[in-house]
């Protein structure tokens, strides 16, 4: 071979791994730096922030925000800062106006407070509505309903029927998970301390749809209206009954974001009450009634086609009698011989 092409091709074999080493280090050196987590400053002011995502219309509690620091550089003036005298007790019961996301900081402009103009419109869930209920210390559990709590609505009632005995007592519950919205004109039920206040209420203003709010109006008509308080821990026991109704849409997959829609879905909604439970009297006392009273019997007629008076003792004729039957009408006629 010629002595020309061999140093030609050791040349090209040399240039060709200078090059590849050079790639090889140029992609090395810009490779991407590895993401480092944001460091909060051990010494950075103290911030409030949601600690669970807040919807429109949430009724701020205890457990729904938190401090936590936050760089100073990115502290903004609306923040709620603690050493500026923010108080998280003082936001209790306030209304979430814009959504706030889990870990979001708490801003001025997304909470509305008691006493401003259109808190309780900003409470109200789409297509809700608000209806006042009047309660005693007794119907209002003596006071420790607070707003953001579920209730089940119970109507106590008299039931009359055509005989002469006492009517029929009843309860039923007509509604169920039903949202507190205000108790007394109040959305805050805390002292200057933050701490709960317990006071006899005597109104207490409920979320319902439209028709739930129809059902309230006439069941105050009815009879006593009283108020039940809920558990927390019921939700899991409607969505139970509520995915084997049909109810409601179960997600397919491992969403986690449609699953937490679908709870949202069935812890906010009310419940008209079907299939709710009921006791008459007699589930509670012997000697009371479980059914409606009856009509009573005719009595016996002396004549015929003349009744006896309402109410009277079933009167014996003295001499032979005579039953004529018309139909289910019996009538007792006096033959008039010794």
């Amino acid at each position: 071979m010629d002595v020309k092409k061999i140093v030609l091709l050791v040349g090209a074999l040399a240039i060709a791994a200078m090059t590849a080493i050079m790639a090889k280090n140029m992609f090395t050196g810009a490779a991407a730096p590895q993401a480092a987590a944001a460091q909060v400053p051990a010494n950075g002011p103290e911030i409030l922030v949601a600690t669970r995502p807040l919807p429109v219309g949430t009724i701020i509690d205890a457990e729904a925000l938190r401090y936590q620091r936050w760089p100073e550089e990115l502290v903004q003036p609306v923040y709620f800062v603690k050493a500026n005298g923010a108080d998280a007790a003082s936001l209790i019961g306030t209304v979430v106006r814009n959504e706030i996301t889990a870990g979001q900081p708490l801003t001025q402009g997304s909470l509305i407070k008691p006493g401003e103009r259109g808190f309780l419109a900003a409470a109200l869930g789409p297509g809700m509505r608000a209806v006042t209920v009047a309660v005693s210390s007794t119907s209002g559990v003596a006071g420790f309903i607070f707003p953001g709590d579920r209730v089940d609505v119970v109507l106590t009632q008299e039931v009359a029927g055509g005989g002469d005995g006492s009517p029929l007592r009843v309860a039923e519950t007509v509604l169920s998970n039903v949202r507190v919205l205000a108790t007394d004109q109040r959305m805050s039920g805390t002292d200057e301390n933050g701490k709960p206040v317990v006071n006899s209420t005597s109104t207490v203003t409920l979320e319902t749809t439209p028709r739930i709010a129809e059902k309230i109006a006439v069941a105050q008509t009815l009879g006593t209206v009283s108020l039940s308080l809920r558990s927390i821990a019921d939700n899991s026991a409607d969505l139970e009954r509520a995915i084997a109704a049909g109810e409601v849409n179960v997600p397919d997959g491992d969403d986690p974001a449609a699953e937490q829609k679908m709870l949202l879905a069935v812890a906010n909604r009310p419940s008209e009450g079907g299939g709710a439970t009921f006791t008459t009297g007699a589930d509670v006392s012997r000697f009371a009634r479980r059914t409606v009273p009856a009509k009573p019997a005719q009595g016996p007629v002396l004549q015929e086609g003349v009744p006896a008076p309402a109410g009277a003792a079933p009167a014996v004729p003295a001499g032979p009698i005579v039953r004529v039957a018309r139909g289910n009408s019996v009538t007792v006629v006096p033959v008039g011989a010794k």
